[in-house]
Parts: C-alpha cells; sequence; structure tokens
C-alpha cells in the first residue's frame, strides 16, 4: 500500500481518511505501508506543507514503514523510464501546441484523442502513444470495471520540453518500482488512473490493485469543505478530539461493520477493515456524529489518561488540582476543547456573563443565595456527599424548585450557567472560595 500526497497545504480530512483506509488494510494484510511525497510542484510543495502532513499522520497515530520518499527525488528513475519509451517507440516527441490540438481535433473530430507526429526538435514535449483500438479498463475494487474508450484519448503528454516530467508518469513508474500491489485513494483519481494503466503497460510493469473511495460530503450534500466545520487534521486536534474518535469516526465514513457497531476500537477495525467492503456512495462528514463518539471516548477513558490529555491540549501541568477539575468534568465533556470552559472557574475568578447574571439572579436568588451560603457554611464536611446533603433540604423549606436554587449558586461560584455538577463543583472549588463568592453576588445584588 501507498499514501501519496501532495505537500500543498494542510492534510484535509478527506485525505486523512485515505491515509486511515491504507493503514488499515496494510495492517490487516500484514502488508506494508509507503508514505510517498508527491512533491514535484516545486512551488507549492514546501518543507512546511511537507511537516504539516506528517505531523497530522503522527497525531492520528499512523505510521508507515517506508519513506517519507520525496518524488522529486527520483527523477533519474523517471528520466531513466521516459528515455526507454522513447527508445521503443512507444512514446515521441511533439512539437505541437495548443493551437495545434485544437486545429487537429477539428479536422478529425472532437471525439478523437489527439495524434501527434514525431518531431526532432529537442525542447519538444514527450507524448505516450495510445492505441485508437480497444478500451483501457480499471478493475476497480468497489466499483467494479469501469472501461475508457482509447479512441477518445489523447497521446498525452508524460514530460515536458525540458524533460521533467509529469504527474500520471512519475505516479506509474513510482507504483511499479516501489512494488506497489495496492492503489487506494479517492475517486477524483479516478480519470488518471487509464492514462497510469497505459503508462504501466508501455513500460511493461505489472499493475497494481486499484480501489477508488467515494469522496466526502458535508450534511447538505455538498463537497466538504470549511463551511461543515473542521477541515483539516490539525483543526480537528485544535477543537480537542481525541486521535483514536478520530479515526473510529473516519473509518466509518464510507466503511460499516456488517454488524452496524459505531464505536470500534482501532484494534478491531484491523482485524475487520476490508477495502472491498467499502460503498460506492459519497460518505456524509457529520462533525455532531464526531462529538457524540469522541464524548463516547473521553467519559471511557481512564482518570489517568484522561487528565494528561486534557493537561496537554490546555498545555498545563497534570497535576493533582488539574486531577481533581478533570474528575468532575469527565462526565460532561464532549472535546477536550470543552473541558476549559467547565473547569476554569477553579483557576480563575468568575466568568463575567451579563445573560446569565441578568437571567439567574433575579426574584428570590438573593434568598436562596442566603440560605445557601448559611448551609454550607456550616456543612459537617465539604465533599460532594457532605455539600448535597446540606443544600438538599433547602428546596422544601423554600418551598422553591431545586434550579430556582442551585443556578444562583452556579452563576455566583463560576459566572456561568453552565458547569459540572453543583455539588462536586463547590466541593472543588472548596468552602473558603465558596464562601467567598456567594458573598460577593449577595453584594453585587444588595447594591
Amino acid at each position: 500500500m501507498r499514501f501519496a500526497p501532495s505537500p500543498t497545504g494542510a492534510l484535509h480530512i478527506g485525505g486523512a481518511r485515505t491515509a486511515l483506509y491504507n493503514w488499515l488494510a496494510a495492517r490487516h494484510r500484514r502488508g506494508s505501508l509507503v508514505l510517498r511525497i508527491e512533491d514535484t510542484d516545486r512551488e507549492r510543495s514546501t518543507e512546511a506543507n511537507v511537516e504539516q502532513i506528517l505531523d497530522a499522520l503522527r497525531w492520528l497515530e499512523l505510521d508507515w514503514d517506508e519513506g517519507p520518499v520525496s518524488q522529486a527525488s527520483r527523477s533519474d528513475r523517471h528520466e531513466e523510464a521516459l528515455r526507454r519509451l522513447l527508445e521503443s517507440g512507444a512514446a515521441y516527441r511533439d512539437a505541437a501546441t495548443a493551437a495545434d490540438v485544437e486545429a487537429w481535433k477539428a479536422e478529425h473530430g472532437a471525439d478523437r484523442g489527439y495524434r501527434g507526429e514525431p518531431s526532432e526538435e529537442p525542447d519538444a514535449a514527450v507524448r505516450l502513444r495510445v492505441p485508437d483500438e480497444g478500451q483501457t479498463v480499471v478493475q476497480d475494487l468497489i466499483r467494479g470495471p469501469v472501461s475508457f474508450p482509447n479512441r477518445s484519448y489523447d497521446d498525452f503528454v508524460i514530460a515536458r520540453g525540458d524533460r521533467s516530467v509529469l504527474y500520471n508518469f512519475a505516479v506509474a513508474v513510482d507504483d511499479a518500482e516501489m512494488g506497489i500491489t495496492d492503489v487506494v485513494r479517492g475517486d477524483d483519481h479516478l480519470s488518471n488512473t487509464p492514462k497510469q494503466l497505459l503508462v504501466l503497460e508501455a513500460l511493461g510493469f505489472a499493475t497494481p490493485r486499484y480501489a477508488h473511495l467515494p469522496l466526502l460530503h458535508g450534511p447538505d450534500g455538498r463537497k466538504l469543505s470549511k463551511r461543515h466545520g473542521a477541515a483539516s487534521v490539525q483543526e480537528l486536534r485544535q477543537a480537542g478530539y481525541l486521535p483514536a474518535a478520530v479515526r473510529n469516526y473516519m473509518a466509518l465514513l464510507g466503511w460499516g461493520a456488517d454488524d452496524d457497531a459505531t464505536l470500534i476500537p482501532t484494534t478491531e477495525l484491523i482485524e475487520r477493515f476490508r477495502v472491498e467492503d467499502v460503498g460506492r456512495a459519497a460518505a456524509i462528514f457529520d462533525e455532531k456524529k464526531l462529538r457524540w463518539i469522541n464524548g463516547r471516548y473521553m467519559r471511557e477513558m481512564a482518570l489517568d489518561e484522561y487528565v494528561a490529555a486534557v493537561g496537554a491540549h490546555l498545555d498545563r501541568p497534570a497535576d493533582q488540582r488539574l486531577r481533581a477539575a478533570c474528575e468532575i468534568a469527565q462526565e460532561k465533556a464532549q472535546t477536550l476543547a470543552e473541558v476549559w470552559p467547565l473547569i476554569r472557574f477553579l483557576f480563575e475568578p468568575p466568568v463575567e456573563d451579563e445573560k446569565a447574571w441578568r437571567k439567574t439572579m433575579k426574584d428570590e436568588a438573593p434568598v436562596a443565595l442566603r440560605a445557601a451560603r448559611d448551609a454550607l457554611a456550616t456543612a459537617s464536611g465539604f465533599d460532594p456527599a457532605s455539600v448535597e446533603a446540606a443544600l438538599s433540604p433547602l428546596p422544601g423549606q423554600l418551598e422553591l424548585k431545586p434550579g430556582r436554587i442551585y443556578q444562583p449558586i452556579r452563576v455566583a461560584i463560576t459566572g456561568s450557567t453552565v458547569s459540572p455538577g453543583i455539588f462536586e463543583s463547590l466541593a472543588a472549588l472548596g468552602r473558603e472560595q465558596s464562601l467567598r463568592r456567594i458573598d460577593a453576588a449577595l453584594v453585587r445584588l444588595s447594591a
């Protein structure tokens, strides 16, 4: 197998899924995965972009067995293959311009592929001869056989006048010489495949098996883009997703287990994944479902692992203080990015959320806060159970619904209407800080 991205930007989710499918298939079949960087576009292929791809693959924990191999570094092998084709007559130099090709097609019919005349000009481009008869058939593992009539294909250019080779030629040579047996890539490459098959045939190489994956769409049915949320692997990481959850979700974008399982650990994905089982329809990337899966993974993490992940995401030490904060937030957050808003009140003063204050701190709020303050001040202990025991009689005593008491407390100690459980939040904050913040809220209310 091989994953062969072009380093022209960040690794997008579609490319990451292609990498994952290649990785799963290679591990399932105990094969090898080659990472090849298709960097022949020297203007757009930068070292920074290469590093972005490597960084994304490392974060996803998708390792490779060979590489990264630079396609540009194989230029000598491409030139050698080009020389062989010229010497055999399978390719020829052609000085025709775009206008010449257009004129030829006007004479011979628009449905005919261009057929040129060999030229001796040293700066002429090099074209591969395409037969007039027959068809080139792609035996696709997902789509079945897909036929392309040779008559409709131009003798296509495989090298420019300066002898630099074009994409379809370089890819075919690289796949053959690297011993690639299976090519799994997006179906936007399907139209390239017959050209690559013609190159392989002309060079006498065996052809790999091909599988072209359906592209990813957003929930609105349109091609996946930034308007649907995170578009790259780095954006998923910044949004607080876990690599294991992302692997799980991306594996289901086109492929599915026979039992319709949703939460599938990576070890099981390796055991079950087969490229042949990928569907033909466009897969829908829905970040809401990814968040749900990620939330399940987060809730099932061991606390030590959870604290380490949160600490790394927040760039904070995974100390006892963070551990206590994570312990009360683990059941509520669905992404690592959602943890900090839940626990910030334990590290910083309450946030200033005027909307939350106006909504909550009215009517019986001062009465509720004063009663809660007295109950908390005299509580026998300040663990969650003791806090609950101190506060739970108040709704009956004040003839108020629990929310009319607990929400003012929540806003007083956090500044927000959203937090972990109120008893756990108070216990984690501690008696002294809790009382101080309730007192501050009462002062503001009286003013």
